[in-house]
């Protein structure tokens, strides 16, 4: 099951790299999906994970205290505005699609507002 794991930790770390290009997919959620699922199968990658210049510190504050850093929920909140907007002026993509993207962004916003925070 290691191996499974170990797979599925790297894909979720591709997602989250993904996700820091594109605005609508989130960064922080597939690199916590990650780290978590590095620590099942290697702990050599997990401290990996955990020592990224960029990550490291959220994910290591979300793995030990389910903390969400004040400077990341800003950032966090913007780019899914941002997001919201370039959904809603782009005519070409599909009602059912947009609403359906705009959901989940609202329930990611919504979940990350409402942790808990600090500086």
């Amino acid at each position: 099951m290691k191996h499974v794991w170990f797979v599925l930790a790297w894909v979720n770390f591709g997602f989250g790299v993904i996700g820091a290009f594109l605005p609508i997919i989130p960064t922080t959620p597939f690199l916590i999906l990650s780290a978590y699922l590095f620590s099942k199968s290697s702990p050599r990658f997990h401290a990996w994970i955990l020592n990224l210049p960029i990550a490291g510190d959220g994910i290591r504050d979300w793995q030990k205290n389910r903390v969400i850093r004040t400077r990341a929920k800003v950032l966090c909140v913007t780019m899914i505005l941002f997001s919201v907007s370039m959904i809603h002026l782009n005519k070409s993509i599909p009602m059912m699609i947009k609403y359906s993207v705009v959901a989940t962004l609202i329930g990611v916003g919504g979940f990350v507002v409402t942790r808990k925070g600090h500086a």
